[in-house]
């Protein structure tokens, strides 16, 4: 309140001192006419003078004295006329006065009151930061935002094979707690009917199982299962499955954009705009994240302080074919059943096509085995991962990279 004191009584001020002034007229430099008169009335006494000096004869003074008389009646009858037409009537100048005082202070106040924050503290950046990362700290456990997010919207009746299915795997679970495959399995199948919750415990034992193997699209799985089973709110349990991601892979993908929302509702736009700039260098076109951060990133950019900022050009859309990933796969999850499975299918033979006519890389064969695996055809990511052992024969780590998809998809031990 003291800001708003303040302001208010320099308003009123300033309003004052235009009203002093508008009651008290101009001062200052005369009007014109009444220098012309003073010229005038100097020219009389000359005139004088130079009689009594003998300059000029008495005629002439005489006829100089009838000249500027005649000048000093204009120049007087000037200089009424100005001073009637510039003195406003009293009550007029309070009246306006007045009017701007009440513009100026209840203008004033208004406009304040509409774009600022009154009674609002003042908020230096080390204030703003220090009270971000108190928020971060105190702020809700995945528990917690499961508990107060609502269902998924869109989400349609599952198929009930789909269910049926899920349920069997439950129960091989419940039977075979270290059986790998089936939590990944399990996993998946559970983000695809939206139960996320039960989806990311899941994903959380076979990350268990792995005992240290899994892999930064592990751990960006989990948080994204984790993010969308609490309604969107990166708790402090994704954070650190975010954390493991990236600690794994800077540059993986699902992992930044996630940091970098967890940043916006922590209250560090300056942060997440570094974090979302980076994730723009490393996006390909068809990832499902680009969009949604290219239409936030000028507004991001103003938040964070960043004059003149303009958005990088699109990735090059004739960029080489690839295989989904597991985030891909997820990040498709807002999909009927239908499209999502036609859209997964449609990729996969893409890759499948590409690597048997022109080869590929370690990552991109790895892609495919573990989206067959994701789609449940398991004899078909046998027979790739049958393929890739003899492919990558002389190439140790490029095989065990293989090795780690075939795992996923329950081809391989």
């Amino acid at each position: 309140m003291l800001f708003t004191a303040l302001a208010i009584a320099l308003a009123a001020i300033v309003a004052a001192f235009m009203l002093v002034t508008m009651l008290r007229g101009r001062r200052g430099d005369g009007p014109a006419a009444a220098y012309d008169l003073q010229v005038y009335r100097e020219q009389l006494e000359e005139v004088d003078r130079d009689l009594a000096r003998g300059i000029i004869t008495e005629d002439e003074a005489a006829r100089i004295r009838t000249e500027v008389s005649r000048r000093v009646l204009e120049a007087d009858r000037k200089l009424a006329a100005q001073k009637a037409a510039g003195q406003a009537p009293q009550g007029i100048s309070a009246a306006v006065g007045g009017l701007v005082m009440a513009a100026l202070l209840g203008g004033g106040w208004f406009i304040y009151s509409q774009i600022g924050a009154p009674g609002y503290p003042d908020l230096p950046l080390q204030e703003r930061v220090a009270a971000a990362e108190e928020a971060r700290a105190n702020r809700q456990s995945q528990a917690e935002a499961e508990a107060d997010a609502g269902p998924l919207p869109g989400l349609e009746a599952p198929d009930p094979d789909d269910l049926k299915l899920v349920e069997q795997l439950r129960e091989v679970v419940a039977e075979r707690p270290n059986d790998l495959r089936s939590f990944l399995i399990l996993a998946r199948r559970e983000a695809a009917l939206g139960n996320f919750d039960a989806a990311h415990k899941a994903q959380a034992r076979a990350i268990e199982l792995k005992q240290g193997r899994a892999t930064a699209e592990d751990y960006g799985t989990l948080a994204f299962m984790m993010v969308f089973a609490a309604g969107g709110y990166v708790s402090p349990e994704a954070e650190e499955a975010l954390r493991q991601a990236l600690g794994r892979d800077p540059d993986n993908g699902i992992g930044l954009y996630y940091w970098g929302l967890m940043r916006l509702q922590t209250g560090r736009p300056d942060i997440a705009f570094n974090v979302w700039r980076k994730l723009l260098t490393v996006s390909e076109r068809d990832d499902p994240w680009l969009t949604p951060v290219r239409s936030r990133m000028e507004e991001l950019a103003w938040q964070a302080g960043v004059q003149n900022y303009q958005l990088p050009p699109l990735p090059q859309a004739n960029a080489p074919l690839r295989g989904p990933s597991a985030e891909d796969m997820e990040a498709a999850a807002d999909m009927t059943p239908e499209q999502r499975q036609q859209m997964i299918q449609g990729m996969v033979a893409n890759l499948s096509e590409r690597l048997a006519t022109q080869g590929g890389t370690p990552q991109e064969w790895a892609q495919l085995i573990r989206a067959l695996g994701i789609l449940g055809d398991t004899q078909q990511a046998g027979a790739i991962w049958t393929e890739a052992q003899q492919v990558f024969a002389q190439h140790p780590d490029a095989l065990e990279l293989v090795r780690g998809a075939a795992v996923d998809a329950g081809v391989a031990q």
